[in-house]
């Protein structure tokens, strides 16, 4: 079963596209191992650790969001020593929940790094396609120029078949900036990880939760603000907005989706003693 919660007039239901696995050391960037280690959980034996691939629902007014589209189920031309053969899940976790493709109207990339977009479209006959066909693809305009144009470092995570076959279908919408995808429902600009990277945030009914997209790489990233993934093209710009997200999300409250932490990557950070501590959620949010 699928983990569904309701948030005011919002139905959400955190939906995994498998696990991957990545390098521990780069998941953790210039923290040293001896800090790391007793994060990272059982590394295999490549040192890489297992990261999540959450990815979003969003039942809102009548329409039928997905936030972020984890590797998706093509044959995976993965960057460096990453593994990928547990991904490639989420077309069957949706349709056991009883949701097809064409039901998803609104398809949100925070970011086109492989791991956020490669499922956002499928092969038929060996030509990649849209996996959802009725969909828009909301990007944002900076995202879409630095995918389609990547340089030397970024080549190898922003792949041709998970970007061009949306435009060539045009179900494209880049925006700037940000954008409402229905009401309470927020593509909310949050640079670092790349410059036009976003996250999404949900209010409704008083209640708020934040799809954090790759602002932290693990929930402990969010109780440390130094720490800063390899990955991240703005380190200092990540720990800025990292530190808003932070301090809002503290304050608030706010139920927080963590993308890359074990399913289905629930949280919030409380306040003790002066530092921000991440509290798993515990409640059963199978009740729709």
């Amino acid at each position: 079963m699928g983990h569904w919660l309701r948030l005011g007039e919002l139905e959400l239901l955190v939906v995994s596209d498998g696990v991957m696995r990545q390098d521990a050391g780069a998941v953790f960037g210039l923290v040293p191992r001896i800090m790391w280690e007793s994060h990272a959980g059982e590394l295999d034996d490549k040192y890489r650790m297992r990261l999540g691939l959450n990815c979003l629902l969003v039942k809102a007014w009548g329409k039928t969001i997905l936030v972020d589209t984890g590797i998706g189920s093509k044959s995976v031309r993965a960057p460096g020593a990453m593994g990928t053969a547990e991904s490639g899940r989420l077309l069957d976790n949706l349709a056991a929940e009883g949701i097809r493709p064409e039901d998803i109207e609104i398809v949100v990339n925070t970011h086109l790094h492989f791991d956020h977009c490669g499922g956002n479209t499928v092969l038929d006959d060996g030509r990649p396609l849209p996996a959802f066909p009725r969909a828009r693809y909301v990007i944002q305009q900076g995202e879409w120029e630095a995918a389609t144009h990547p340089n030397e470092r970024t080549r190898g995570t922003y792949l041709v078949e998970n970007i061009e076959p949306l435009a060539d279908a045009r179900q494209v919408e880049l925006v700037r900036g940000e954008a409402e995808l229905a009401k309470g429902v927020r593509m909310v600009p949050a640079p670092g990880h790349t410059q036009d990277h976003c996250i999404v945030e949900l209010d409704s009914g008083g209640q708020t939760a934040i799809y954090i997209g790759e602002l932290a790489q693990h929930p402990v990233m969010l109780e440390r603000l130094p720490w800063v993934s390899a990955f991240d093209i703005l380190p200092l710009v990540s720990m800025e907005t990292k530190r808003d997200l932070i301090e809002r999300a503290t304050a608030s409250h706010a139920l927080l989706i963590a993308v890359h932490a074990a399913y289905p990557g629930l949280g919030r950070l409380r306040a003790e003693a002066g530092r921000r501590k991440w509290e798993e959620e515990k409640e059963n949010g199978a009740n729709r």
